[in-house]
């Protein structure tokens, strides 16, 4: 008789974001001459820019010739761009990274799901609420948890509440822990962490040999020079932090699929008689038999992103986006709504008025605005009475969708 993995019973029926797809596709049949404006999925809109793009093509070009075809690749990554990434986004800001500690992926979400593969099922696993619910499913799924209470919690994960009165950061947990994810600049809320902040985790994970998952996916929107880019900027993160990196926000690769993970030498975790083992190898094992790597043109587009013409251009679009981000958060404050995030950040998170419930201001916004956004309690209970919205839509939508929400009854 076949059994299956029980922990996935353990799950809601469905995860958020389908969910939305589910309600977006049922109104839109029911009403096929509404114009949709979707402002939920953090699904980018601008175009691959011409550098990476010229890149791309040469890339292509390249598997069609006997003397430069590609069959397997390392699946690691291709040195050029391991090497391009350990220059610019490590090194440039002190970070003493090098390429052998990065392993290229198709995707952060991928990695900071699969990382859980190489911790055991004892591991008491620490995350934000709200946050990106991909953490807790696959904490979940990995088999780490109990059953989820009336309030949508799971039996031992420990929630850190992420809250208007503490900014949107969580406080260090009480309770023991063993991994940490933490998302910055965050998903939903968009709060961002300074390096004292950053510093009080290192050292807490550091002094109780935790390791951090550190969700650095929006780290391109930070414009604020005080903020840190990595967690490999705080002192010490190398001994005890793994940092998961995108360049689907980055440099619009959403359709592309190019990430990857940073996993430093100094970096331990323990068996069960208390014996130190580096987690890089494990990673390297698990990520050499199940992945078969990225594509060479997707890599030599990505290692594109990196040139100055490349660098230029990427900035132009994340600048686009950024404005799109301000001017939501000015329309949604002048409609009487309180507003966070935006700043540093691609999303803008809100409080709905008089206490409405999150799904409810969804149907609310789809039926009436006809504007799709992201209910906050679809990222954890405390995101109840809050929603997200995404700045990479077109800019001519968002001027729209904010006039539809500023005009709501």
């Amino acid at each position: 008789m076949a059994s299956i993995n029980d922990n996935y019973l353990k799950l809601k029926a469905g995860y958020l974001f389908p969910e939305i797809g589910r309600r977006v596709k049922q109104f839109t049949e029911a009403n096929p001459s509404a114009k949709v404006i979707r402002m939920g999925i953090g699904d980018v809109t601008r175009p691959l820019t011409p550098t990476i793009i010229k890149a791309f093509h040469e890339g292509v070009e390249e598997m069609a010739h006997f003397s430069s075809f590609k069959g397997y690749g390392p699946e690691q990554g291709y040195d050029f761009l391991r090497e391009a990434i350990a220059e610019h986004d490590y090194k440039a800001r002190g970070a003493n990274i090098s390429a052998d500690d990065i392993f290229i992926s198709d995707g952060s979400k991928c990695d900071t799901g699969n990382i859980q593969e190489i911790f055991g099922s004892e591991n008491i696993v620490a995350l934000g609420d709200p946050v990106y619910p991909v953490y807790a499913d696959t904490t979940v799924m990995s088999g780490k948890t109990g059953d989820s209470d009336e309030t949508g919690y799971f039996e031992g994960i420990v929630y850190m509440p992420c809250t208007e009165e503490n900014g949107f950061v969580p406080q260090l947990p009480k309770e023991k822990v063993d991994l940490i994810f933490l998302c910055f600049p965050n998903n939903p809320t968009g709060a961002v962490a300074t390096a004292s902040e950053l510093k009080i985790w290192v050292d807490y994970a550091l002094e109780n040999k935790c390791i951090i998952f550190f969700d650095a996916a929006y780290q391109a929107f930070i414009t604020d020079p005080a903020i840190p880019r990595t967690i490999y900027e705080i002192e010490g993160a190398e001994k005890c932090a793994i940092e998961f990196r995108s360049f689907s926000k980055t440099a619009g690769f959403t359709g592309t699929r190019c990430a990857f993970t940073v996993i430093p030498e100094g970096v331990m975790a323990f068996d069960k008689a208390g014996n130190p083992h580096k987690v890089k190898p494990l990673w390297n094992r698990r990520h050499t038999t199940k992945f078969n790597g990225v594509s060479y043109p997707v890599q030599k587009a990505a290692a594109a992103i990196y040139t100055p013409e490349g660098k230029k251009e990427t900035d132009e679009v994340i600048a686009y986006y950024l404005e799109n981000a301000q001017i939501m958060r000015d329309r949604l404050h002048e409609a009487g709504y309180v507003v966070f995030g935006g700043i540093n950040a691609p999303y803008v998170w809100i409080k709905t008025k008089n206490d409405m419930k999150s799904w409810d201001f969804f149907d609310k916004l789809l039926h009436d605005a006809n504007v799709v956004g992201t209910p906050g309690s679809g990222f954890g209970p405390s995101g109840e009475g809050y929603f997200r919205f995404s700045a990479f839509a077109d800019r001519e939508n968002v001027i729209e969708a904010m006039e539809r929400i500023k005009n709501l009854k």
